[in-house]
């Protein structure tokens, strides 16, 4: 499993996340679970062949308790990274348009009550943690929060696909923003790609 490559440079998100956190955030947190991930898979050649998602989505079917717990902690940190460093960009930040657009408004209302439902899920994450926005294949939306590297793809019997992704452990944002994870949350709006998570949507839709 190889890190996706960022489509921009570590400075290109300034001033709202600043180049030391998006260098040492890629190049060390990312890179690390990314090695630690791969070499929990090269002791179970059965998950040879399957995709992130579905070891994530697979967990209890690894016996072995200390590899299970492995693949969790860095499967799940390799996965939500990826998509995190994927749906930014410098160009990013606004509202989405087009089909996300039109459902998110169904589902909560305006664009701005979702944001302020979606800001509360990440700002009530006690520790670390992420917030997401995810779809089923039906096209539903739905807001949740999870602990630590987890992700909606580890609940069981989960139907939810992630979206967006908002990364809350402090080595995201405490270089910038220190203890004011509101203050990094606002600024993360200002660098979401919304195109790519639409894309992402309508992939997802089947």
């Amino acid at each position: 499993m190889k890190q996706v490559e960022l489509k921009y440079g570590f400075e290109a998100l300034e001033p709202h996340i600043d180049e030391l956190t998006m260098r040492t955030h890629y190049s060390k947190h990312h890179a690390t679970y990314t090695n630690n991930f791969n070499a929990a898979l090269e002791k179970l050649p059965e998950l040879s062949g399957k995709t992130v998602e579905e070891i994530l989505a697979n967990l209890p079917a690894i016996s072995d308790t200390a590899l299970r717990t492995a693949i969790q902690n860095n499967g799940g940190g390799y996965y939500n990274h990826n998509l995190y460093f994927t749906i930014m960009s410098p160009e990013g930040g606004g509202e989405p348009t087009g089909a996300l657009a039109k459902q998110i408004e169904k589902v909560f209302g305006s664009f701005a009550d979702f944001k302020e439902k979606i800001k509360a899920a990440a700002i009530g994450r006690f520790g670390s943690g992420w917030a997401w926005l995810s779809t089923d294949s039906a096209g539903n939306l739905a807001i949740s929060s999870t602990p630590n590297q987890d992700n909606p793809f580890m609940e069981p019997g989960s139907k939810w696909i992630p979206i967006l992704a908002i990364d809350v452990w402090e080595h995201a944002y405490y270089l910038k923003y220190k203890n004011l994870r509101p203050d990094y949350i606002e600024g993360f709006f200002q660098v979401i790609d919304w195109k790519e998570v639409a894309r992402l949507y309508e992939a997802s839709i089947t």
